[in-house]
């Protein structure tokens, strides 16, 4: 999801940075950024301006997208029992960035947070510090019960980030000839109601080709490819509407819902 919406950003021009907190380091390792002196570890257990700068590094992808580098040892990070101040760390990190934006050192308008499949406290850390919070599940029936567990997360993190919201459930590798897929989106529209996004991500090979060259999905240029490019430009369109970004506000042409759809129609052509 991240990777898909930083793909998006780069299309639109509009300049990302990709916070890679798993551990896996997935995203650090598709987007191919340069050696760097410091990585997320290091923010985390240092959140000053001269250790973020240290850690960031430009995506070969484009010029557009920036990675705040990911480390494995991250994971140990996960079983902190600690009073609270260690999930403040990325908050304190990414409001030296705002700085850093303010101040036109760093011109960032998007920052994700490519957050571990759980809920321990680098998902935590990333609630506090974010302004909105995407929900990503499939439609199978411990996925569900998993976003539900997710949504209540995102509200208790509330009481420590007022500003947080949640953006939306996405729904993610659906088939559109399964009755068990359409079965379980349609449970989550009778849980969630309109945060259920309208737009869900096909389930394509193409997605996992793209990553297994370390390309955008927007450059892979199969149908599949297109067809889940699309989800991602309405998905981030969505994301930019939504409220404040870091940084600058987006211009309006990189929302617009129509010229995202002529943009799949010329690639179609």
């Amino acid at each position: 999801m991240a990777l898909g919406l930083a793909s998006a950003a780069m299309r639109r021009g509009v300049r990302a940075l990709v916070v890679d907190l798993d551990p896996q380091c997935n995203a650090t390792a598709c987007l191919e950024p340069g050696r760097t002196t410091k990585n997320l570890s290091d923010v985390l257990a240092d959140p000053r301006p001269e250790v973020l700068r240290a850690a960031v590094a430009p995506s070969e992808w484009d010029e557009e997208v920036d990675v705040l580098v990911g480390s494995e040892q991250a994971e140990d990070l996960n079983g902190y029992r600690s009073d609270g101040k260690h999930l403040s760390r990325l908050s304190e990190a990414l409001s030296e960035l705002d700085n850093l934006i303010a101040e036109g050192e760093l011109p960032y308008q998007l920052v994700l947070l490519d957050c571990p499949p759980s809920l321990g406290r680098l998902t935590r850390s990333a609630l506090v510090a974010a302004d909105r919070a995407l929900l990503v599940t499939e439609p199978t029936i411990f996925a569900v019960s998993g976003v539900q567990r997710a949504f209540e997360a995102v509200q208790n993190e509330r009481a420590n980030n007022p500003r947080l919201q949640p953006l939306g459930v996405i729904v993610n590798r659906v088939r559109a000839r399964s009755q068990e897929h359409q079965f379980r989106i349609d449970e989550l529209r009778d849980i969630f109601g309109p945060l259920v996004m309208p737009v869900a991500l096909p389930d394509r090979l193409a997605v996992q080709q793209a990553q297994g060259a370390c390309l955008p999905i927007h450059r892979w240029g199969t149908p599949g490819a297109r067809e889940v490019a699309l989800a991602f430009n309405l998905i981030l369109a969505r994301t930019l509407r939504a409220g404040r970004t870091r940084g600058s506000e987006p211009d309006d042409d990189v929302v617009d819902e129509d010229l995202l759809d002529d943009d799949v129609r010329e690639d179609d052509e």
